[in-house]
């Protein structure tokens, strides 16, 4: 009587192999069998019917893995380029530079640039068979070839931390994921169908529930962590560089929602955008707002604000206003929200697909609303502006600061100790068009003077811009005082002017103390512009993260300096198991390198972490380190992790190969994939660390 496993199987498998005269020893992993026979070396009495079944899983691996490739090898031999067309039909990712290597050091024949069947599965076994996948595999197959749909269910629940895992969702993964066909029909796995299992998204590290919006995106716009630019124009230097509308759509594309926009008069009566009083290049404001209008909300549909720093006549800020409304139109926003006069700032969902101007603004909102539906043209108003500047510090974001010689430095160093900052204080007036001031509706700059004249004269629709200079002393001298201004109002903070060359500052600092709008230099890549990809990736990259319930609570007593209470601490645990086709040294003129792993925790002071693994020698395509590390962060909802990849030159460097960053609450538990990213932000596929991931 034919077993039951074999119905459905192809009647001419056999003949197929015979005609391409398949190698004796092709088999599934783990497993020896010689085709045609049915008996493993240690096969005892009573195991037959088991033997049987193995070799017809062979015989099925055998025939699907030549159902694939067999068209290519009818000449008998491959080159690279048909080598790299079988992964690809296989479902193998790679990197070139390995697979040319291993291509390389494979092929028999390496002058020729060709290789046998047997010797392309060799190099597919080399680059898709990962034995520490194998090694979890077989700890869950009761015969080490097979994941019947029980045991698959175990393993997801046990370690995957599928807590809701049944047979339809076993069912849905093996006919996702399954490429046997036979092996699918029994509802069960193979190692084949495993492996595309574990390197799949479903296996990702990131939260796939966390890549679509599921925060309340209800609050008023306060309570949100808001994806900022500064000076967006600019896609190199601060001095010299460029002005580009590339700049405005990259960090839109990004999910960025506050950009920069520098207006200063033009010829012609047409405002331009450059960095005043410096030789980067200039762009007209009519073509930076046509490009926000095109890309605004394509991968977000939630607001953006325009931060204009407004240095342009009277006249051409008419002109501006007149670009806003004819552009934008609808999206752009022009009034309030509703009938009634608000005492709070609509919520993200309110303001779905519209954009705001950030501006200063003659008189109130009330004043506004009033005079709504009043033919403004013309009209010019007027205000007075107390400016006070501490000598360190910066007084506006878009006058930019040359940095002083060196040499210089010193020499006034020797002369004399440095003074004690001198506050300067002088009366300014400001003039502008009426046409514009009536455009700002929830976000009129307020300069900042001091928490308490915030708490006792600022509006809800107030917003104030901090220098980081400046704020970063208010974070760590009053950071609870800080806490409760950002819970009431938003807060922009801006990069100082002597970042000549665009660096950014740290992020972090910033957002422990709630600031919603931490802007930095988009063009600039580093750890800085990392942490801000990582985090913004949350809420489906919509770019607005829901602060944390204490950071909303206008009596919070929340100190990042100082956490006291219950913060809902949580112990989190990374085994770096391997690493997958990392990326080669520059140094290496083969695939090689001598990896190791960074692992960071970036959050409040407290949590501020960095392990280490120790050093894999000359194997960058699958190094394996089974080292676990332990974490205790005490503010998870504020706290990132960040692995860094880099190849170990000297004792003193290091070479930087790749990093994958996000927010702790995005992880997921169990056995997880981490991509890696370039410093430039690009993804490296299929480069990747293999971990798991395990926090109460």
């Amino acid at each position: 009587m034919e077993p039951s496993f074999l119905a459905g199987s192809r009647p001419c498998a056999g003949l197929r192999l015979r005609q391409l005269n398949w190698p004796n020893c092709v088999e599934l992993p783990g497993y020896s069998v010689s085709a045609g026979k049915g008996k493993s070396p240690s096969s005892r009495p009573g195991q037959e019917p088991l033997n049987v079944f193995l070799h017809f899983l062979n015989l099925f691996f055998r025939t699907w893995f030549l159902s694939i490739i067999q068209d290519e090898f009818r000449t008998g031999k491959i080159n690279l380029d048909k080598t790299l067309k079988l992964l690809t039909k296989l479902n193998i990712p790679f990197d070139y530079v390995h697979v040319k290597y291993v291509f390389k050091k494979t092929s028999n024949q390496p002058k020729t640039g060709s290789i046998t069947i047997e010797e392309f599965r060799a190099i597919y076994r080399t680059l898709a068979h990962r034995s520490e996948i194998h090694e979890l595999f077989c700890s869950y197959s009761p015969n080490r070839k097979i994941l019947p749909e029980i045991n698959l269910i175990e393993f997801l629940r046990k370690e995957q931390f599928v807590i809701d895992a049944d047979e339809a969702i076993a069912s849905q993964l093996i006919a996702k994921y399954e490429p046997i066909e036979e092996v699918q029909r029994k509802k069960q796995m193979s190692f084949e169908g495993f492996l595309r299992y574990m390197n799949s998204k479903d296996c990702l590290i990131f939260k796939r529930e966390h890549t679509i919006v599921y925060q309340n995106m209800s609050y008023p716009l306060r309570d949100y962590f808001i994806s900022s630019s500064h000076n967006t124009y600019l896609i190199s230097d601060q001095l010299i560089g460029p002005s580009h509308l590339w700049g405005y759509s990259s960090a839109l594309m990004k999910g960025c929602r506050c950009l920069e926009i520098d207006c200063w008069d033009g010829p012609q009566n047409d405002p331009i955008v450059y960095h005043g009083h410096t030789l980067t290049s200039k762009i007209t404001f009519r073509t930076v707002i046509e490009v926000i209008d095109k890309y605004a909300f394509v991968v977000s549909e939630y607001p953006v604000v325009l931060s204009l720093e407004n240095h342009c006549s009277p006249k051409q800020q008419e002109v501006m206003a007149d670009y806003l409304e004819t552009i934008l139109g609808d999206k752009l926003l022009t009034t309030i929200i509703g009938d009634t006069f608000p005492t709070d700032l609509p919520s993200p969902e309110e303001l779905k697909f519209k954009i705001l101007v950030k501006n200063k603004k003659v008189g109130t909102l009330e004043e506004t609303v009033l005079r709504r539906g009043l033919d403004s043209h013309g009209e010019i108003g007027e205000f007075v502006e107390e400016v006070e500047q501490s000598e360190d510090d910066e007084v506006d974001e878009s006058t930019p600061s040359t940095p002083k010689s060196p040499l210089l430095k010193r020499r006034n160093a020797v002369k004399r100790s440095p003074p004690p900052p001198r506050k300067k204080r002088k009366i300014k007036k400001v003039k502008l068009a009426m046409e514009l001031s009536e455009l700002v509706i929830y976000t009129k700059a307020e300069k900042f003077k001091s928490f308490e004249h915030s708490r006792a004269n600022q509006k809800f629709y107030e917003m104030n811009s901090i220098g980081e200079v400046k704020a970063r002393k208010l974070a760590k001298q009053t950071a609870n005082e800080f806490v409760l201004h950002t819970a009431r109002f938003i807060t922009r903070i801006y990069p100082k002017g002597t970042r000549a060359t665009s660096s950014n500052y740290n992020p972090q600092e910033f957002w422990n103390v709630g600031c919603q709008m931490v802007a930095l230099n988009f063009q600039t890549p580093g750890l800085q512009m990392e942490l801000q990809n990582g985090k913004f990736m949350d809420n489906g990259c919509c770019g607005y993260l829901l602060k944390p319930e204490f950071m909303r609570d206008s009596a919070t007593q929340f100190n990042p300096y100082n956490v006291t209470g219950n913060h809902n601490p949580i112990t989190l645990s990374i085994r770096l198991i391997s690493g997958y086709q990392l990326p080669p040294s520059n140094l290496s003129r083969t695939n090689k390198a001598d990896p190791l792993v960074q692992i960071e925790i970036h959050g409040v002071p407290e949590d501020q972490v960095k392990q280490q693994t120790c050093v894999i020698k000359s194997n960058a395509l699958c190094p394996r380190w089974n080292e676990t590390f332990t974490f205790n962060v005490q503010v998870p909802e504020l706290a990132l992790v960040r692995f860094s990849v880099e190849e170990q030159i000297s004792l003193a460097a290091n070479e930087f190969l790749g990093q994958y960053t996000l927010p702790l609450l995005c992880m997921n538990k169990g056995y997880r994939h981490v991509p890696l990213f370039s410093k430039l932000g690009d993804r490296l596929d299929p480069a990747s660390l293999f971990v798991y991931i395990w926090y109460y």
